[in-house]
This record gives C-alpha cells, structure tokens and sequence, in this order.
C-alpha cells in the first residue's frame, strides 16, 4: 500500500490514519481516501456525503450521533488545529462509554475515521479551522443525537484552561450524559 500509515486506537475500528505527503517547493499533494487502499486494511466505506464547517477558537462542536442510521465519518483538519474526540457508543461494545482524542492539524495532515456507533465532536485549537468530512449515510436531522461534552463518566480531557472560553451551540448545552441514553443495539 505505502500511501497510508494506519494506528490502531485501542478502540475497535476506530484508526488514525498518516497519509504519504508529496512536497516541493510548489507546495505538496496527498491522497485523504483511496477505496482500494483502505479495503486491503478492512475499511470498506460507501461514502454518501461529504460535510464541511468552519470554526474559530474555542469552539466545540459536539458530541453528536445518528441515533438510528449511524455514520461513520473519515474526518481531517484542512485549515487550523483541532482536539478531536471520538466516544464508543455501541453497547455490546468492550470500549462501551471510552473515548480517543488526537489532535488533527492542516500542518500534520494527519485524518481519523471514526466508525459507525461512535459519537464525534472536536475543539477548535486555532484562531479558526476548517474542518471535512465524509460519511457513510446521509444526515437526518430527525434522528441526531448527543452526548453532553462534558459528561463526568466519560471524562474526556478537553485540551483547554478555562472551560468557560467554550463556545457552544444551545443544542450542545442541553444533551443529556451517555447514561442516560436509550441507544439502539446494532
């Protein structure tokens, strides 16, 4: 393969991925997803739909799930710096409830894909980031969900000083903790 460099995380399917970067003095070029390559690793995705948001300092969106069409989600920085959070939802799952963080920078490069069953938010770093996505079903407004942020049992440790700088949606304020959750089983 040689394009890419996979990390397993401690959480099943869920990997970082370090992509061959080519540069010159002109600048550089990458690939961020080659179906054939990631399906000599085990990652077979039908990709649906491709998200992009822009954000400034301090802002955490997240953490958000598809409660009945789970997506999962090939996510990299392209502009800025961010602390990307990925939670195991599934609960049949031995990593039930745990999380992985890592930042994802434009200047590393780097990209995690986050699968099925899992909750995803990140927090800006930077003055501000742009931020994509491809997903692996189509969003559907009526069947988001969310786990509050900053939920005591799962205990994420956000990369910030004062926890009151966090901007946050008023969707994101009111998400209930993961226990108190009735998630489908897969």
């Amino acid at each position: 393969m040689g394009k890419f460099e996979i990390r397993k995380t401690g959480l099943q399917g869920l990997v970082t991925i370090e992509p061959t970067v080519y540069g010159d003095n002109r600048g550089f070029f990458m690939e961020t997803w080659n179906r054939r390559d990631f399906e000599q690793i085990g990652l077979s995705c039908d990709f649906v739909q491709d998200n992009l948001s822009s954000s400034k300092k301090g802002v955490l969106r997240g953490l958000h799930f598809q409660k009945n069409h789970p997506q999962g989600k090939l996510v990299h920085v392209l502009v800025g710096e961010v602390f990307d959070v990925a939670v195991d939802i599934r609960k049949e799952s031995p990593s039930f409830g745990k999380w992985f963080g890592t930042v994802l920078s434009s200047e590393k490069k780097n990209v995690i894909y986050v699968p099925e069953g899992f909750a995803h938010g990140f927090l800006v770093l930077s003055e501000t980031a742009m931020f994509s996505y491809k997903c692996t079903r189509y969003y559907d407004m009526v069947d988001e969900g969310g786990i509050i942020w900053s939920d005591k049992d799962i205990g994420v440790e956000w990369p910030v000083e004062d926890v009151s700088e966090i901007i946050l949606s008023e969707k994101d304020k009111l998400y209930p903790m993961l226990k108190d959750l009735k998630i489908k089983q897969a």
